[in-house]
């Protein structure tokens, strides 16, 4: 069994339920008072294969635009991207083209992109067109997901997705360009990259703010 560990942010609007699809997954909670992201938090959470194991180092960046110029530095050699919006405000999908073109500027490696159309409980307000959410994921090569944090429907397939994509990043052909780290069974690491993603997330972990530090175990 490997082991595969990859940089995973959150990207989208101030309000989409960033924060809230990863408390929903981690925590197992979902709570209508939370309070917006200063600068970033960080969780770690694993993810248990059948026949690997995935661990993601998820940075959860501010949605509001005073914090914009700061994003790079978190996403700087990320694997994958959840680009969250509200179904229901289609401004906040509008946005979300904003953060692919940073990332295409500021990331090198191949990475796993999702787009997450969060707020299916209000289908009946909706403002941002499915079929509109599929064409464009399939214009970026992203996959595409509709999702309730509030009824925690549809999140887990989310990370699932995330996970499946990284397995088959880290064994994709040689030329592709990662900062993915793998390891064999024996926690032996059988690939790298340059910048070695454990001090990439601790010279991170000392600028961030509002960080969780405690590991969870997603399973």
């Amino acid at each position: 069994m490997i082991t595969v560990e990859g940089k995973v942010v959150l990207l989208g609007s101030q309000g989409v339920g960033k924060t809230s699809m990863i408390n929903r997954y981690v925590n197992k909670s979902f709570n209508n008072n939370v309070n917006p992201t200063i600068g970033a938090a960080f969780f770690t959470c694993t993810i248990n294969l059948d026949n690997a194991k995935v661990k993601f180092q998820v940075w959860d960046t501010a949605g509001q635009e005073r914090f914009k110029s700061m994003a790079p530095m978190y996403y700087r050699n990320a694997n994958a991207a959840f680009l969250v919006f509200d179904i229901t405000e289609y401004n906040t999908f509008t946005s979300v083209k904003s953060w692919v073109t940073e990332l295409k500027r500021n990331v090198e490696g191949t990475m796993v992109l999702i787009l997450v159309g969060n707020k299916l409980d209000l289908a009946d307000m909706r403002k941002v067109d499915s079929e509109e959410c599929r064409k464009y994921a399939e214009s970026i090569g992203a996959s595409y997901y509709e999702i309730s944090v509030l009824h925690d429907e549809g999140v887990e397939q989310v990370f699932l997705a995330a996970s499946f994509g990284l397995l088959k990043l880290s064994t994709g052909e040689k030329d592709i360009v990662t900062t993915l780290k793998i390891y064999d069974f024996n926690n032996s690491e059988i690939k790298n990259s340059d910048v070695p993603l454990s001090e990439e997330v601790l010279v991170n972990m000392n600028i961030a703010h509002g960080i969780k530090e405690k590991p969870y175990l997603c399973c």
